[in-house]
């Protein structure tokens, strides 16, 4: 019997970690790491960066929470930094990835249902993908393993492969409201959205009158080497949702929109009681405000550039490296084999990492990693995949 009084839902690494500060991790006993994981995508400026710190503790002074039924300034000013520096018109915020992705099915569906006056529900998304934990996002997620013992699932969404605009077009009914995928399938391996491929999805899109919605919850916030993933393509969504990055480690989520899909949410169409509290808009503004003063977004995509040169050349020719694939600070390694040994080293080396799958190491350092961090985490990955190339002989 477990000693614990959590549940066992996380099969947790070995560490317990007590102190962060930019790209660097301390554990209980006092051990040095390098952070190549930035809590799965969310310090994106590196851990307690200053200025979000000083922002916070400014806050705790005032005020906590307040409801929703009053006016937060905090809040209008933390939206207005997003709609300026995004394609978006207004924003709802939430607590995190999965509500965001919630309001944008609920505000999908009520836009046909309510301002067009037909009865749309469905959401189509892709093979591979990853929306979230609630029975919704979990269904719209493209991954059976998430959903195995939650049956039944709600009705209402499609699954197709990703690049396969057939299978798009012939998934595609009058009951179709919305298509929503991920520019990087993060979760799914690192796989980046094709251009064509989304081209042709938002023409689609337009033809049938649906709805595109981007899940930008891991690409967001400058993690691509743009501040939004889409700003790489000349298409814009309709609907995109934000977290992990705009609050730098407080719990924040987002769903923002165009003008026209806007009147969808009215009073009483959509609510939370803690998202957008004081206390969350005054990180997220100064998140971003720092983002944008200090051009960390500029600064992640030329980091992005030399890390990717670095991999392709100490990595090029091990035999147990297939590709090496992503966009901007989101990168992944795909190996021939289970990667959870390599990672188990690099963590005892001093080196943090995540898998993305089986067989994918993902990289995901601080936009602001410097040159000489880089090098650290390279030479650390380079020496264990050769080491366990020559342990393990791969025959051809």
């Amino acid at each position: 019997m477990s000693d614990s009084a959590l549940f066992s839902t996380y099969a947790r690494f070995p560490i317990t970690l007590v102190k962060g500060k930019g790209s660097r991790l301390w554990d209980d006993q006092g051990k040095e790491y390098l952070d190549f994981m930035s809590g799965l995508a969310v310090t994106n400026l590196g851990h307690v960066p200053d200025e979000v710190k000083n922002a916070l503790v400014q806050q705790l002074d005032q005020l906590w929470h307040v409801s929703n039924l009053f006016s937060n300034p905090n809040q209008e000013k933390a939206a207005r930094l997003l709609v300026d520096n995004s394609c978006a018109d207004a924003v709802f915020f939430c607590n995190s990835g999965a509500e965001a992705n919630e309001a944008a099915i609920k505000i999908a569906r009520r836009y046909h249902q309510k301002l067009l006056g037909n009865d749309r529900y469905e959401i189509i998304t892709f093979n591979q993908s990853f929306h979230g934990r609630t029975l919704a996002t979990l269904t719209a997620t493209g991954q059976d393993k998430v959903k195995e013992g939650f049956l039944p699932l709600p009705g209402g969404f499609k699954h197709v492969p990703l690049h396969d605009i057939a299978a798009l077009e012939a998934a595609v009914t009058d009951k179709t409201a919305a298509i929503m995928l991920e520019l990087v399938q993060a979760e799914g391996g690192v796989i980046p959205v094709d251009p064509d491929f989304l081209r042709e999805v938002r023409a689609l899109c337009d033809r049938h009158g649906i709805l595109l919605i981007l899940d930008e919850v891991q690409t967001g916030m400058g993690r691509t080497g743009k501040l939004f993933a889409y700003e790489h393509y000349d298409v814009e969504p309709d609907v995109f949702t934000l977290a992990k990055g705009i609050g730098s480690g407080f719990p924040v989520g987002a769903m923002l929109a165009k003008e026209h899909v806007k009147p969808a949410f009215v009073p009483g169409a959509h609510a939370t009681t803690f998202g957008g509290t004081p206390i969350a808009m005054a990180v997220v503004a100064a998140t971003i405000e720092t983002m944008l003063k200090e051009k960390a977004v500029e600064r992640g995509a030329e980091a992005s550039v030399y890390l990717m040169a670095q991999l392709q050349e100490k990595l090029n020719g091990l035999p147990t490296v297939v590709d090496i694939r992503g966009k901007g600070l989101l990168i992944g390694i795909v190996c021939n084999g289970p990667v959870a040994d390599a990672i188990a080293e690099l963590h005892k080396r001093g080196l943090l990492i995540v898998p993305a799958g089986p067989n994918v190491i993902r990289l995901l350092p601080s936009l602001l990693i410097t040159h000489e961090d880089i090098d650290t985490a390279v030479s650390l990955i380079a020496s264990v995949l050769t080491e366990q190339a020559a342990a393990k002989p791969v025959s051809i």
